[in-house]
């Protein structure tokens, strides 16, 4: 049987390969809002995080998904985004023990 190929993106922030799964997608829509986009389908403008909060952190302090996405992204944005990783490592880490 053939090996699946793993589609690889890259994060934006530390410019480094991760499998698709393994990032956050934020995507800038043709209406000009941004938005978190978990199923990678939404239509417009993509750009992929690590799911890891320092480097969530790190784009929010520099606001590099500001320069990328050609948008102004508020704080609130970035919270939610941070919360949300938060959350994908604490899934992680759970998923890891069982």
């Amino acid at each position: 049987m053939k090996k699946r190929k793993i589609p690889m993106r890259r994060c934006v922030v530390t410019n480094a390969q991760f499998p698709k799964k393994e990032l956050i997608r934020i995507v800038r829509t043709p209406e000009e809002t941004v938005a978190l986009d978990p199923s990678g389908k939404m239509n417009g403008r993509g750009a992929y995080v690590c799911a890891d909060p320092e480097v969530v952190q790190k784009a929010w302090d520099k606001h590099i998904l500001d320069k990328q996405l050609n948008v102004t992204i508020s704080d609130d944005f970035y919270q939610e985004l941070k919360d949300y990783a938060d959350h994908q490592k604490a899934r992680r880490e759970l998923l890891a023990n069982e």
